[in-house]
């Protein structure tokens, strides 16, 4: 039985599953220099390659491996960022989350307001215990986001990922049930 994936609202927003007539959304914020710039991947330079990551978003929802929400404003719609889960240890009860914005809606309270929500969907229908982020360490608005929410700066894993040319340097930060 195939699974219906979780629709999430909050006071702005509307999270639901990115389709494929959301292409031109995802490709206005995914084509930008800054968006992409702590993203691990070079900014997307053609509409028809955003249809890998949509095409990413559902295997892992298919693969019960995370579940990927697009973040939509609700007044009219507009796709303006994504945010969820990725690298889920049901054995382990953890995963790690991700997220970005259009730059746009910087500094407005949009991710904070999108990951409350997906962070009380991870450890209520989901029963996490822990949820990690991994965050290079010149990305200081998003490690300044994290915190704000409660989660804790546990180490800086040096070299830890080759990405885009270069091995990056990433500080870990967690989150446990109970701790929201």
């Amino acid at each position: 039985m195939k699974k219906t994936f979780p629709v999430l609202e909050t006071d702005r927003l509307i999270l639901r599953q990115v389709i494929e007539s959301d292409k031109n959304d995802v490709f206005e914020y995914l084509s930008d220099p800054r968006v992409m710039q702590y993203y691990g991947m070079e900014p997307f330079t053609e509409s028809k390659s955003i249809q890998s990551e949509i095409d990413w978003y559902s295997s892992i929802f298919n693969e019960k491996s995370g579940v990927r929400w697009g973040i939509c404003l609700k007044d009219d719609g507009k796709m303006i960022g994504s945010c969820g889960f990725h690298n889920r240890e049901s054995k382990h009860f953890r995963a790690e989350i991700g997220y970005e914005l259009h730059h746009d809606y910087w500094g407005k309270g949009i991710a904070k307001e999108a990951l409350a929500a997906i962070l009380l969907y991870g450890f209520t229908e989901l029963k996490l215990m822990r949820i990690q982020a991994f965050i290079e360490p010149a990305n200081v608005p998003s490690r300044s986001l994290v915190k704000k929410i409660g989660f804790k700066e546990e180490g800086l894993l040096r070299k830890y990922e080759y990405t885009v040319g270069k091995f990056d340097d990433l500080y870990i930060y967690s989150l446990l049930k109970g701790e929201m």
